[in-house]
Formats: structure tokens, sequence, C-alpha cells
């Protein structure tokens, strides 16, 4: 029988649910989810009904099975991801909440993309160029390890297409007379194309550990061609972001900006632009904390001497919701731009300050969405020195001959032998990547291969999001939960929200959403479960998730180096436990895999 609420649907709602459950059936039927009810709604760009006019540079129906991969990313970290399990925990036992969210998110969505990718077109594949986790962050201190992610050479494809693009990320991570171009060129000759994508699975996961009441949201972009990207690569990087309105004033006045132009010459132009602002209502948001006062503290006085407001925590935003700064660099990048409060006073917010390189690329790439402008600068990934000194190391010539010389002059003192070897290391791991570091500051262009570029960007909420206003993850009860998801392209920005129900109780779609090998290393008894053939790609999905820095690609092979997987990332009895199932799949199932070396 019809429940009152379908009885009211009009015949248009129904086609609409119908046709997006057909098109993402088969990553709702991996996740054991209902399609309940739909609602879409345009934010910006020409509105136009579902299935007439596609968003982006693909087509609807890979639209929307993007669109629900960042729903059910979102809905699984939300409900099974550990919400709030780190709050009132001290450092140790928090990263290990921190890693158990992001481990769900990362599989959540890798899932997501595997199935996806079923439905690209033949001659197509979906390549992670830049992902989040890499790099430890927990305070920014190396005690915490990497964390699970969806990283760099990650491929979804059909198999024979994945197969091919393997050999070549292999041959760019191994053999060091293989470049860009070479790899480039090759896939080009081969008639592939790849769409690359930079990916926070999980971004404000220390927010969502911790219990807060907004911010945690999963962050997708995809790109109608790979980024220029060789190497697993995340550091960080200084940004500086602007309506596009007050860099057209800068240059009406011969002022070049950058992200090294003194802020001075910014509030100048901001004038120029606004001239009935007052300076206390230009609105800067950074990254905050006193952790970070040694790195930008002389960017927020800098600001601050200019008479701007730097953004404090909890500072109520015009959505009506509160700003926080202890993370979260992508979101805010959506409040960028004036307006006038009820007072008729003009206000003008803000960002500046730096990112790590997914998130910075991301906000890059919606600068031309938004008209805005985004200015990069390369930093390197310790970020021990002052933003005003990390702004210049990463261009020198760790070849030239006096390098030490100039590397002086940025530090401000003669630089110690331990000091040259360090940043030559980081130099070269930015060149061996390809990120290209010489140039005095950087532009979304500046990562693609041929400078017209298309992008589809996927955002969904787990917390509400107080830059957009738009709510989190809710329970709906019954095992029914709405997800908001946001798709942003140069064609303008709708949102999709979706009502999901669980097939299964909340115990059985719990296993549903965790990886395999986390279930078996709790204590799931895998030799008395089912084995399929698919349980190949999943293991070897997963361990590329949640420890890739133990992982050696060798020809068709991958080697797990156990010793190479850090204590923070799998302790040591898990370690054991790990080892005892991946022996006993390689010896009973050696067929299928065979690609599996345990070093």
């Amino acid at each position: 029988m019809l429940t009152e609420k379908k009885k009211k649907r009009s015949q248009y709602q129904e086609n609409l649910i119908a046709q997006w459950a057909f098109d993402t059936r088969p990553i709702l039927s991996r996740f054991h989810l209902w399609l309940e009810d739909i609602d879409i709604s345009w934010h910006m760009g020409e509105k136009s009904d579902e299935f007439v006019r596609d968003l982006s540079f693909m087509d609807g129906r890979m639209e929307r099975l993007f669109a629900v991969t960042g729903a059910i990313t979102a809905l699984g970290t939300q409900i099974f991801g550990g919400f709030a399990k780190g709050k009132g925990l001290e450092k140790h036992a928090l990263n290990q909440a921190k890693k158990e969210a992001d481990a769900i998110s990362a599989y959540a969505m890798s899932e997501c993309l595997w199935f996806a990718s079923r439905h690209l077109p033949e001659n197509h594949a979906i390549m992670v160029c830049l992902g989040e986790g890499l790099m430890p962050k927990a305070g920014e201190t190396p005690e915490m390890g990497s964390n699970p992610q969806l990283g760099f050479g990650r491929i979804y494809a059909r198999p024979e297409v994945a197969r091919w693009l393997d050999t070549r990320i292999h041959k760019l991570l191994n053999d060091s007379d293989y470049q860009w171009s070479h790899f480039y060129q090759e896939i080009k000759l081969a008639g592939i194309t790849v769409w690359g994508t930079a990916i926070d699975t999980l971004e404000n996961t220390s927010r969502f550990s911790k219990g807060a009441e907004s911010g945690p949201m999963t962050v997708m972009h995809l790109y109608n061609q790979p980024l220029r990207v060789t190497k697993p690569y995340e550091g960080y990087v200084g940004s500086l972001t602007l309506p596009h309105q007050v860099v057209e004033s800068a240059v009406a006045q011969s002022v070049l900006i950058t992200f090294k132009t003194p802020r001075k010459l910014i509030v100048e132009a901001i004038e120029h632009t606004y001239p009935d602002i007052k300076r206390a209502n230009i609105h800067v948001w950074t990254l905050g904390g006193p952790s970070r006062s040694h790195r930008i503290g002389g960017l927020w006085q800098e600001w601050q001497t200019l008479g701007a407001h730097v953004i404090e925590d909890g500072w109520p935003l015009p959505t009506g919701q509160k700003s926080f700064n202890e993370s979260g660099t992508y979101a805010p990048t959506f409040s960028v731009g004036d307006w006038l409060d009820n007072t008729g006073e003009r206000h003008l917010f803000l960002c500046d300050g730096y990112a790590a390189s997914a998130e910075s690329v991301q906000a890059a790439t919606l600068a031309p969405l938004l008209n805005l402008d985004i200015f990069l600068s390369i930093f390197t990934s310790t970020f021990e020195l002052p933003y005003n000194q990390e702004r210049d190391i990463m261009g020198l010539n760790p070849d030239a001959a006096d390098f030490s010389e100039k590397l002086g002059k940025v530090i401000g003192r003669q630089p110690k032998e331990a000091d040259i070897k360090k940043v030559t290391a980081l130099i070269r791991e930015g060149l061996d990547a390809d990120i290209p570091l010489g140039r005095p500051f950087l532009a979304a262009d500046d990562f693609f291969p041929e400078k017209e570029w298309d992008a589809l960007s996927v955002c969904g909420f787990m917390g509400p999001d107080p830059y957009s206003g738009q709510p989190g993850v809710e329970s709906l009860g019954n095992n029914r939960y709405r997800v908001t998801v946001r798709l942003a392209s140069l064609k303008g920005i709708k949102y999709v929200t979706f009502t999901f129900q669980l097939k299964e109780n909340v115990m059985e779609s719990r296993l549903v959403f965790n990886p395999l090998l986390s279930r078996f290393m709790a204590g799931e008894d895998y030799q008395e479960r089912p084995v399929k053939i698919s349980d190949s790609g999943r293991i070897r999905n997963e361990l590329q998730t949640i420890c890739s820095e133990a992982l050696e690609f060798i020809d068709d092979t991958i080697v797990l180096h156990f010793d190479k997987i850090p204590e923070e990332v799998i302790p040591a009895p898990m370690r054991k436990k790990l080892k005892e199932i991946l022996t006993w799949y390689r010896r009973e199932h050696p067929i299928w895999f065979r690609w599996l070396k345990l070093g």
C-alpha cells in the first residue's frame, strides 16, 4: 500500500526518483540502500529540469553516480565512522579514532568509484592524482603516521583499461627515465581518456572524531584530464583567495597580485573596489590556533595592523552558523565575497594563509565558477619556518652552486649541513612529482597539461556546513536518513538531497560499510566466510588505502613490507593478524592473489 507521502507525489517526482534509482542502482545495491526520495535545488547557474542538461563535461548518468558516491560516503562515515569516538581522549587514542573514521570514508568512496567505473565509456578511466592523508597532520607533527586515503595512482576503469594504465603508473613510480610527457603521450596515442581527481574523503577528521557539531564533509573533484602529478605528493601550499573584482582593481592600479604581494596593497585594491567598506569589515579567514602562531602569526599581525578583522573561532557567519579555524580550508572558499548587513554596511570575506595540497588545488579549480582568483605558492611539507620564509624555499635550485648561500638568505642564518640536506630532499620530492616549483606563483592552470579544463566538484556533508548553510546527515528514524550533496561546475551549483533507507538492520549494514581487512583484524572469521574472486580486488584496494607507504609495486605484483607499516597506522598485534590473514589468502587462493607478495 502506498504511503500518504507517496500518494501526494507528482508524476514528475516519481519519474525523478525512478530515473535516479535506475542510474545509480549499482552503488545503491552494493551498499544495500533504497532511494526513497530526492530533492534538487539550484544555487547558481541557469536552472533546468533534471535529465535535460548536464552540469559538467560528463554525461548525466555519470554525474548522478558521482553525486550518490558523495552521499553514500557521507552517510556511511557519519553512521559507522565513529562520530565523537575520540572526544576527550589523549592524542594516541584520538589518532586511532581518526584513522578508523578515515578508513570508513576512504573505503566507502573507493567502492563507489569502482562500481561507478563499470559505467564509464570503454576507453575512459578515473585516476586519483592528489589525495589527503599521505602527510601526518595530528597537530601537523609526525607522530600520527599517514591516514587511510585514496592517493596518487589509484585507477578505476574497466579491467583492460585499468591493467594498461597500472603498468604506466608503475613506470612513473619506478622508472626515472619515464616522465610525465611520456605518460601523457602514451594515453593520447592509445585513445584513452583519463579523468583526474583530487580527493579528501573526510575533511575535518579531527572535528568528526571529537564530535564537533559542524564541518566534516567528503570532497571529490573530477577533471576532464589528469593533473600533472607523477608521484604521491602532499605538502603545504600558501593560498590567497580574492574576488576577481579586487584583482581587476589592482591591475588598474598597475599592481600585480600574487601570494607574495604585501597585504597593504591588497587592502588598497579592496578599498578601490568597494569605496564604502570599512577596514574593520574586511574579514580574513585563516587557519588559527596557538600551534600555528609561529607559522602565520606574522600574517595575522600584518592584516590586523592594517585594521582588518582576522576571523576568530566561533565568529558568526552570514549563514547564521559559526566559523571554525582549526581545520577545513576548502569550504570557506564558497563564502568569499561581499555582502551588506542589516544596517547597510558592506562586508568582505576573503581567505589567506595555507592549506594542504589537495585542498588548495580543489579550491583553486573553483575560482572560475565563483568569480574568484586564487594565488598559490608551494611550501615545504614540514613547515618549520614562518610563511614569509617558506614561500621562498621551494623555488630554490638545489643543484645551483650558490644554493646554500641563497638558502641562508631565506632562513636568515648560515644553514647547517642538516638544513641543506633536508631542504634538498623536500625540493627533490616536489620536482620528482612534477610539481611546478620554479614559478613565483601558481594558479590552477599550472596543474593541467592542457590549459583549458573542466571540473565537477562533489561535496557530501556529514555535519552541517557553516559556509553554505547546508545540513549534515539527518536521521529520520526507522533506518532512514537524509543526506545533502553539492555539485558544482563551471555551469553552476546545485544541491541534491537524498532520502535513503538501509535495507538491513544497523549491525548488518555496518558490515556492508566496513573494509574486509578491518573486519577480519577485529575478529571476524575469514576462514569460514565464503570467498569470492572479488575479494582479491577488495583486499588489494584496502591495502592501498590503509598502508600505501608499505607497498612496493614491481611489474604485476605488489609487495607488502610489514616492517614499513607504522605502529601508529596498524599496531603490532594487528600487523601480526594482518600477516596471518594475507598468508592464508595467498595459500588457499594462489591464482586470485598472485599479485600479492609478502615482504
